[in-house]
């Protein structure tokens, strides 16, 4: 047996690296649209830079306490696995960058052209001149290092110029630092040369100025090499019980600038003697995971690469689908009192959750609104649902999350607005996130009030609702939503536990109640009755559910799992795992919804939830999985999973060695999961009017 074999479970940290490895294939694969390609470059990057802020800087924290850790790695040190991090993210680092050179040259063959400094024709450089003395100029931060007492602190959201300066006299070194404005795009488009469209970074355009910017100095010789750090981004709340949870937030927060740095990625070209004056000014030590790397960083940049108008170099945009039987023109309150709806973004319009909170802030019979945010859009439309029903005299709840990872600053921002406008805020529970997506309307009809609401699996954020795929529910059900009205109770007085007749909430119930439901479909297995389990998520890293997964394999169940991300769980292993199949699609769009479906020897039962089988998310958060009550959704929801699982391409086998393997096709037709999710529900919205005239002649 292999080493790896020894344990039980894959580390989560190397797992999440094979993750982003996945990411990066879609970067170097020739079948995406090239712009896509360098997107996916940019989504790389960025993943990696979050990665090293949180997870490598608590494994880094471990491991400088001395204590090993390995009862919470699965077997490996914390030392050990710092060592480990570091030498895959070089190989993806180097891999990252051999993909961008294939690219680049790629580009050029589509008449697009990424140049440097030494590249700029007259014309070109006519109309930098005028750029850089317009718009860059105006924004440049730059230090001379040699003389200052105390070391500046480099930002790790941030790039610089390490500039090194060598003087006519005496041949003196002087060393200095220019931050790259975030205020400008990082992509200068250039005039274009009849078909040829041109690019420089504007990294390059500051090399180009070198000598306007240190034109005060008499030197011989200039350079400048990218480095950039990334610190420690855990955040250490004060416990001060004088201060507001805003507040300190807030101070967390900005204390980030300062944290320990965890990475240091420099040129590989840089002159040895400037990358030591780096490392010692700035702390960096062995300890650290320092990179070599090319000569631009912060390539999650790409993200937001121009599209130049060349939309041939893009994915198709696939517009968003209306839900059958439910118009965004009508009233989505009326018809969500007769039945429940499903709503699948991005495939069908977001919209419809912001009609629904649009039309609760307009009409004069609802009397209260209660919710959950946890990431939110840049301007928000969510918020200004809130704001507009708080000044129509609708008494609104929101619980927000100050503590969203990154979007902190954010929601305090939100917070504040929503203060402003009399809405009543609660920031959630000492020791608890609260990852949940709830709302909760109440309705004054006939004299009673009638509750409306959704459930679901993403974030409500308009942005993000184009690129993640979520389910969210609309339901009626009055007691499932007094479930919901019981979750904002606990967050009132949390020291209550509530029992939930049909919602499983963390952190109280969800590992209990999933545990029962595995341990029913190993009882039918045992009997002999048919049974399976079907379960999509983002991540499964619970050692305690994957053991309990083990067990129904054992068992004879059949299990087939669908996790983007982090697999701990090892599959098909004779005697441990070998009824388990599990798998990762990752494409254009990301995969986010959480679908949790059990055979029930025939009666199956299938719930959606906010929750991954992560310890965090079942015993360290408020998690919300809902059950599907109404046949059809049932049946749309497992129709999903398994038009996923049939999937040939973009789809990759998990396994111990963490290779990315892609699901073999066999010699089938391409079918790809997420445009035949698209055409399920063009085709469903074509069946949808045949029905209702089948229905009208009955």
């Amino acid at each position: 047996m292999s080493k790896v074999l020894e344990y039980k479970y894959i580390d989560r940290e190397k797992s999440w690296l094979a993750f982003n490895a996945r990411v990066l294939q879609e970067a170097a694969d020739t079948t995406v649209p090239l712009l896509e390609r360098l997107r996916f470059l940019g989504i790389f990057s960025n993943n990696l830079d979050e990665f090293f802020r949180v997870r490598f800087a608590a494994i880094r924290r471990l491991s400088l306490t001395g204590i090993t850790g390995e009862k919470y790695l699965g077997g490996i040190s914390a030392q050990q696995l710092v060592k480990d991090i570091t030498e895959i993210v070089i190989q993806q680092q180097s891999e990252s960058l051999r993909i961008l050179n294939i690219i680049e040259s790629e580009l050029e063959t589509k008449n697009i052209f990424i140049i440097t400094e030494d590249e700029i024709t007259v014309k070109q450089e006519i109309f930098l001149k005028e750029f850089f003395i317009q718009k860059v100029s105006p924004e440049l931060v730059t230090i001379i290092l040699n003389d200052l007492a105390e070391f500046p602190i480099l930002k790790d959201t941030s790039g610089y110029l390490a500039v090194k300066l060598v003087m006519n006299k005496d041949s003196e070194v002087r060393y200095a630092v220019v931050e790259i404005p975030k205020a400008i795009n990082r992509f200068v488009v250039l005039p274009s040369d009849n078909e040829k469209q041109y690019i420089i970074l504007l990294d390059d355009v500051i090399r180009h100025n070198l000598s306007n910017i240190f034109n005060i100095f008499d030197y011989k010789s200039v350079s400048a090499h990218m480095i950039k750090i990334t610190r420690d981004a855990q955040l250490d709340i004060d416990s001060d019980l004088s201060k507001s949870m805003i507040e300190k937030i807030s101070l967390s927060v900005k204390d980030r600038r300062i944290g320990e740095p965890v990475r240091f990625i420099y040129d590989q070209l840089i002159e040895k003697d400037t990358l030591l004056f780096f490392l010692d000014k700035m702390k960096i030590v062995s300890t650290d995971s320092i990179i070599p790397g090319g000569r631009y960083h912060n390539r999650r940049d790409y993200m937001s690469f121009p599209n130049l108008g060349r939309y041939d170099l893009l994915y198709q945009k696939n517009d968003p689908l209306l839900i059958p039987g439910l118009s965004l023109e009508g009233s989505i309150l009326e018809k969500i009192s007769e039945r429940d709806y499903l709503l699948n973004a991005p495939y069908q319009s977001f919209s419809y959750l912001t009609k629904f909170l649009r039309e609760a802030a307009l009409d004069p019979k609802v009397v209260s609104i209660k919710i959950t945010l946890y990431r939110l859009a840049k301007n928000s439309q969510i918020i200004s649902s809130l704001i507009n029903a708080a000044k129509n005299g609708k008494k609104v709840t929101v619980q927000i999350e100050l503590q969203a990872s990154f979007d902190e600053a954010s929601n305090i921002s939100y917070a504040e607005q929503m203060q402003l406008e009399g809405i009543e805020l609660i920031f959630g529970i000492k020791g608890l996130k609260v990852h949940s997506k709830i709302c909760v309307i109440e309705r004054s009809e006939n004299d009673k009030i009638k509750r409306y609401g959704f459930i679901s699996t993403g974030n409500f954020n308009e942005s993000t609702a184009k690129i993640y795929t979520d389910v969210t529910l609309f339901t009626s059900h009055q007691q499932i939503l007094k479930d919901i009205m019981k979750i904002f109770d606990f967050f009132d007085i949390n020291y209550r536990v509530h029992r939930y007749k049909h919602l499983i909430v963390s952190p109280h119930y969800t590992r209990t109640r999933f545990v029962k439901l595995i341990d029913r479909e190993i009882t039918h297995a045992l009997a002999g009755r048919k049974t399976q389990i079907k379960l999509k998520m983002n991540s499964l890293s619970d050692f305690e559910m994957i053991d309990k997964l083990y067990e129904a394999s054992r068992a004879g169940v059949k299990i087939r799992l669908q996790i983007r991300g982090i697999c701990s769980l090892i599959p098909g292993i004779p005697g441990m795992s070998e009824n388990i199949e599990a798998i990762s699609i990752v494409d254009n769009y990301l995969e986010h919804s959480r679908v949790y479906i059990f055979g029930n020897a025939g009666q199956t039962e299938v719930y959606i939830s906010s929750a991954d089988f992560m310890t965090r998310n079942i015993d360290g958060r408020v998690e919300v999985t809902c059950p599907i009550y109404d046949q059809g959704i049932k049946n749309e929801l497992i129709d999903n999973f398994d038009i996923g699982w049939k999937g040939n391409v973009k789809v990759r086998i998990h396994s111990y060695k963490l290779d990315n393997k892609y699901k073999p096709r066999n010699h089938n037709p391409i079918f790809r999961a997420q445009f035949e999710t698209y055409k399920y529900y063009q085709n469903k919205l074509e069946v949808a009017p045949l029905e209702n005239e089948k229905t009208l002649n009955s």
